[in-house]
């Protein structure tokens, strides 16, 4: 359900770290939790993100909720298909729903997040 190679937050972010860069989005659980996803707010390019900062934003029919930055960086990219295509969070929350991509200042920050094995243990209580 939550793969292995990522890393987690309290909020329920995800990050996929490749050198000194990290993919982030929302986990399964998230997506699920907000339900059908009709907008989301992402930073420009080249905006400087903080650790547990909110970063942006996602709306669903239920709700709106901020996104937390997993590491502080530089935004490198973001995925520009959100904007006409929100949903790819709900059903590809891992992939096509990835939200921005992140060149991170100090990538051992990475080690202070959860990993799946005690994301899962918190969103089980």
């Amino acid at each position: 359900m939550y793969p292995r190679d990522l890393r987690y937050t309290k909020e329920h972010e995800w990050i996929r770290v490749e050198g000194t860069r990290g993919l982030v989005g929302i986990t399964y659980f998230a997506q699920e939790q907000l339900g059908d996803v009709v907008f989301v707010e992402l930073p420009k390019v080249g905006t400087v993100v903080e650790q547990g900062k909110p970063f942006g934003v996602v709306e669903s029919v239920k709700t709106a909720s901020d996104l937390y930055a997993p590491v502080s960086g530089s935004v490198v990219a973001v995925n520009e298909k959100l904007t006409d295509q929100p949903e790819l969070v709900n059903t590809d929350p891992y992939g096509e729903g990835w939200m921005i991509e992140i060149e991170m200042a100090d990538p051992s920050q990475v080690n202070s997040l959860l990993t799946a094995e005690q994301y899962e243990a918190l969103i089980s209580k």
